[in-house]
């Protein structure tokens, strides 16, 4: 499925039983997506988009990832809407305060931004960095995604 937002082009795709996948780039739909999961997800998204939701209320599933990046993924749920923390935060929080790096590749695979708030996760400095590949379209993303969140955008170090 895919739809029209302030974001541009948005593609969903799903299992049976749930979500599978968020992207800003085009997807094949599994033949088995549960369309009920879509068609709940997009108008998640379209409330978020205008403000009117702060969670999600969805079923998800990561089909794919290593069990460390599925462990960066999980972290960055607890990370509070309209906050944000530095790379560094979540490595301490996974306990590997040394994988900063890693981190930044995690996010980079994440296979539901928005839902799992990878954009959440900015530079040590405050700034933002990497969304989406690092394009400059994908900092843009990211920008829009806290501006909705919190237009003063603070920064938090610990979740």
């Amino acid at each position: 499925m895919q739809f029209e937002s302030i974001l541009g082009t948005i593609w969903l795709d799903a299992n049976s039983e749930a979500l599978t996948r968020v992207s800003y780039t085009p997807l094949i739909e599994n033949p088995l997506a549960n369309q009920t999961i879509l068609a709940l997800t997009q108008s998640q998204l379209e409330e978020y988009f205008a403000g009117k939701r702060t969670t999600f209320d969805l079923p998800y599933q990561f089909e794919s990832g290593t069990p460390f990046q599925q462990e960066v993924w999980q972290a960055l749920t607890e990370i509070p809407y309209g906050e944000t923390c530095s790379y560094q935060a979540v490595a301490e929080k996974i306990q590997r305060p040394k994988a900063v790096r890693a981190i930044g590749q995690a996010n980079r695979n994440n296979p539901l931004p928005i839902l799992v708030p990878c954009h959440r996760v900015i530079g040590k400095s405050g700034k933002l960095v990497g969304y989406s590949g690092s394009s400059e379209a994908g900092l843009q993303i990211k920008e829009q995604l806290l501006t909705i969140e919190s237009p003063t955008m603070k920064e938090m170090t610990l979740f």
